[in-house]
C-alpha cells in the first residue's frame, strides 16, 4: 500500500513537474510568433494558449507510465484538440448538433475532426485496456465521453482544471493504475490552474480534452463493468445535454 501511495505521488509530481516545465516554456519562447498563441477569451481580453499543450502533455507521460494505450489516447485527444484550437478558431459553431449538420451537408469541420479522432482514440484504448468486446466499447465511451466533458465546462479561467481536480480526486481512494492516472491527470491540473484561475493563459480544447482524456483513462483502470457502464451513462447524458452542462459551469462560483 505504501508502494502504492508513492507510485500514486509520483504520477502527480511528474505530471505537474512537465506541465510546469512546459508552461514556462512555451510562454517564453511562443513557437510561431505570440500571435498564433493568443485567444480572446469571455471577457475579451488576450490570453495564451500555453497552459493546453503544456498540459495535454503532462497528462499523456503521466498516463503513458501507467498504461502505454492510456498514452497515446490522452495524447491523440490533445492533439484532436489541437487542431480545432488552430484550424477552427474562427468558426462561431460549438456543439455536436453543429459540426454534424455540417458533416451531413458535406462540410468536414475541424469540431467534426475532433468528434471522431477523440472517439476512435478512446475505442482503440479502451479496446487494449480491457479483454470482453462489451468492456472495450464501454471503455471507449468513457475516455471520449470524459474528454468532452472537461471541455462542456472550459468556459471560464480555472472551470475545467478544477473540475479535473474534483473529479480526479475520489480515484486516489483507490490502489493501482486508476489512481496513478487520476494522479497524473491533477498533477497536470494543478500546475497551470493558477495561471488559468488569473486569465494568464488557458486551457483550449488542447488541454481540455486531454485532461479528460486522462480522466476517463483513470475510471477505465479503475472499474469493471458496472462501474464502466454507470459512468458511460453519465457521460452520455451530459453530452446530449452539453449546452445545459456549460451553462451551469459558466454561471458557478459567480
Amino acid at each position: 500500500m505504501i508502494n502504492s501511495s508513492r507510485r500514486t505521488g509520483a504520477s502527480f509530481a511528474l505530471a505537474a513537474a512537465v506541465a510546469r516545465t512546459g508552461l514556462t516554456a512555451l510562454r517564453a519562447t511562443a513557437p510561431g510568433g505570440r500571435a498564433r498563441w493568443e485567444r480572446t477569451n469571455h471577457a475579451g481580453r488576450a490570453v495564451g494558449l500555453y497552459a493546453g499543450p503544456a498540459s495535454a502533455v503532462a497528462a499523456a507521460v503521466g498516463a503513458g507510465r501507467v498504461g502505454p494505450a492510456a498514452g497515446l489516447a490522452v495524447l491523440a485527444a490533445g492533439a484532436c484538440g489541437a487542431y480545432d484550437d488552430v484550424v477552427g478558431a474562427q468558426d462561431p459553431r460549438r456543439g455536436f448538433r453543429a459540426h454534424l449538420t455540417a458533416l451531413r451537408e458535406g462540410e468536414v469541420t475541424s469540431g467534426a475532426v475532433k468528434l471522431f479522432g477523440i472517439c476512435a482514440a478512446g475505442l482503440a484504448a479502451g479496446s487494449v485496456m480491457k479483454e470482453r468486446p462489451l468492456d472495450k466499447v464501454l471503455a471507449g465511451v468513457v475516455i471520449a465521453g470524459a474528454a468532452h466533458f472537461v471541455n462542456l465546462v472550459d468556459v471560464r479561467p480555472g472551470r475545467a482544471a478544477a473540475v479535473v481536480l474534483a473529479l480526479g480526486a475520489p480515484g486516489l481512494l483507490k490502489q493501482g493504475p486508476g489512481a496513478e492516472t487520476a494522479a497524473a491527470a491533477m498533477g497536470a491540473a494543478a500546475a497551470v490552474l493558477p495561471d488559468d484561475l488569473t486569465g494568464r493563459t488557458m486551457l483550449g480544447d488542447t488541454g481540455a480534452h486531454a485532461l479528460g482524456a486522462a480522466l476517463g483513462a483513470a475510471v477505465v483502470h479503475g472499474n469493471g463493468r458496472a462501474g464502466l457502464a454507470a459512468h458511460a451513462v453519465a457521460l452520455v447524458a451530459a453530452t446530449v445535454c452539453g449546452d445545459r452542462v456549460s451553462e451551469l459551469a459558466r454561471h458557478s462560483c459567480e
